[in-house]
């Protein structure tokens, strides 16, 4: 089981089930979302046990961001699809993740690289890859 919350503890959840990979995407929206990119892990809905009450935005259509209303922790991310991205860093440690590529990699900000030897896709996963 995974636990994870915000910055000031008023959502927390808990995970039951395996979760996915993290996926770092740098698309316009998470980079100004997150002041860099965002680093996220996808699970089931029906495996994640939340407490308290998240305020959500939807930022595109078919898709809402997730965060705590009292200290603006960014913690979920969802498309509707039965799945939540959860954030990475909102987890607490240990967690056992690992990095597994970055999407949307064109959109990326100017002042880093990925600096890992993982796939950097220019947009998502379909779409081709580009150097890091």
């Amino acid at each position: 089981m995974q636990r994870g919350g915000c910055l000031c503890g008023a959502i927390t959840y808990e995970v039951t089930g395996a979760l996915g990979p993290v996926t770092a995407c740098h698309c316009t929206q998470c980079r100004k979302q997150t002041g860099h990119y965002a680093a996220a892990v996808p699970a089931p809905w029906g495996d994640v046990t939340l407490s308290g009450t998240p305020k959500w935005y939807n930022s595109t259509p078919g898709a809402r961001r997730g965060f705590c209303g009292t200290c603006g922790s960014y913690l979920f991310w969802e498309e509707y699809d039965g799945l939540v991205y959860l954030m990475a860093g909102a987890f607490d440690a240990p967690t056992g993740l690992r990095m597994d590529g970055h999407i949307y990699y064109a959109d990326k900000g100017d002042y880093y690289t990925a600096g890992e030897d993982l796939p950097c896709f220019a947009a998502g996963r379909s779409g081709p890859e580009v150097p890091s």
